[in-house]
């Protein structure tokens, strides 16, 4: 669950090549049993915070000799201070952890392994969803991190405008994209697209430099990766991030499928049909959704809270259109809690982090209705909180269950891979550069492998 884009990693960049001279040896997590003192908790997610400030209270309950301060931060100081805290020795004792990361603390030696306290203390691996709990294993062989929970890529869209555009849920149920003309998908941006004078974007005498409402909205290039901006349309070209995953050695940014899909992408913004790149910067997409500027947004299930929460918007959610091979695509992204080798209380630590990817913590999570738990029973019963509320969070779940999705892609060199790939795709976003220039930043990110 990525929160927000991946921008933040190229600021950190130079700041984690440091860390390598903090290098050593990843060491093992230590035994629980002798557990006591205070311990920090860092994430990001503001919209978690109360679920796991209630666990921190209901573990000291438990546990009444261990205290946890739980600090949250936005995604983009929230990388900085990680990082800086490395550095400088005083980063959290347990954060959430972005498998976009965890392979370069890996490699300079910044995480505790889990694998004797996962052993003693009988953690069971098989409560998690399927290949959650695999995808925090090293390439050394050793595990990094305990499931916390798990995300997908849906549509949100405005009920009045689609209504009013004579478009109706089936319909936005079952569109269909292709990287040639769009298919149903472009057709009902474009339908759904208005300009300052009223005329559609399908309609004579549109104006596409005069805009009130994009069909889609934006939220930036997507960097590499590409979570919510487009990986859910490569995702349906048979198009992969790189040669394997995870721990891949070679990216695929070159490949036509890839570059195809980009330019039709970008192709949305020439058409006034989605906003220009650089009206972005600084800017919040659920916000202009809410403010009623665009009338489609492509973005993960962690967001649906801050989408129902728009006062006067009416909103449903609709799954990702099919693609060329006739099926859904959805990242597939799973967050885990991590502990830092720096720690000076890892049997504290330890007990927290299983904790938070025990039952007793997760069914908190689910209750509020906020993400979906890593445990399989959790996630159940945060649908079930959804359904309460009034949601219908089938578009987000359905993928996994139609097993539709892939996985985000997970390599070394992260940071510098996203230092090469978000400026490339800002070029290309921007109108100065077309999508074939990819290439040669491809070859760059591939050279980092060599």
């Amino acid at each position: 669950m990525k929160k927000k884009a991946l921008g933040a990693i190229a600021v950190a960049a130079a700041a984690t090549l440091a860390l390598s001279a903090c290098s050593g040896g990843s060491s093992q997590a230590s035994s629980t049993g002798d557990a006591k003192g205070e311990i920090s908790y860092w994430l990001w997610d503001s919209n978690q915070l109360p679920a796991y400030q209630q666990c921190a209270d209901d573990f000291h309950k438990a546990n009444p000799n261990i205290t946890v301060k739980v600090t949250q931060t936005g995604w983009d100081d929230y990388w900085t201070n990680i990082t800086n805290g490395f550095v400088a020795g005083n980063g959290p004792d347990v954060f959430t952890d972005h498998l976009s990361k965890y392979g370069d603390f890996i490699k300079n030696g910044q995480l505790l392994s889990l694998d004797d306290a996962v052993k003693n203390d009988n953690v069971d691996l098989n409560q998690y969803n399927k290949g959650l709990a695999d995808l925090w294993v090293g390439k050394d062989g050793k595990r990094y991190g305990l499931p916390k929970d798990w995300d997908t890529v849906g549509l949100f869209y405005n009920k009045d405008m689609i209504s009013k555009a004579g478009i109706t849920a089936d319909q936005m149920g079952s569109l269909a994209w292709n990287p040639q003309d769009g298919g149903t998908f472009e057709k009902t941006i474009a339908h759904l697209t208005v300009d300052k004078n009223g005329k559609r974007g399908d309609e004579a005498g549109f104006d596409k430099n005069n805009v009130a409402v994009y069909g889609l909205g934006l939220a930036g290039s997507g960097s590499g990766n590409g979570q919510t901006e487009w990986s859910w349309l490569t995702g349906t070209t048979g198009w992969t991030h790189t040669d394997k995953n995870p721990w891949g050695t070679h990216y695929n940014y070159d490949d036509k499928k890839f570059q195809d899909t980009i330019a039709w992408f970008n192709g949305l913004i020439n058409k006034g049909y989605m906003p220009k790149l650089e009206t972005t910067v600084g800017a919040s997409m659920p916000d202009t959704f809410g403010a009623g500027k665009a009338a489609i947004n492509a973005n993960g299930d962690w967001e649906i809270g801050q989408y129902l929460g728009y006062k006067g918007i009416n909103v449903g959610i609709a799954p990702t259109p099919t693609g060329p091979d006739g099926k859904r695509a959805s990242m597939y992204n799973g967050l885990a809690d991590s502990i830092n080798a720096g720690t000076k209380n890892p049997a504290a630590a330890t007990k927290w982090v299983e904790y938070l990817a025990s039952p007793a913590c997760q069914d908190v999570v689910a209750s509020k209705a906020v993400v979906f738990p890593a445990i399989s029973e959790a996630t159940d019963k945060a649908a079930a909180a959804f359904k309460a509320k009034g949601v219908d969070v089938t578009p987000f779940t359905q993928q996994v269950k139609d097993n539709t999705t892939f996985l985000f892609p997970i390599t070394e060199n992260a940071a510098k891979v996203d230092g090469i790939m978000k400026p490339a795709m800002d070029s290309v976003f921007s109108g100065k550069s077309p999508a074939s220039s990819l290439t040669d930043a491809n070859n760059q990110v591939n050279a980092l492998f060599q």
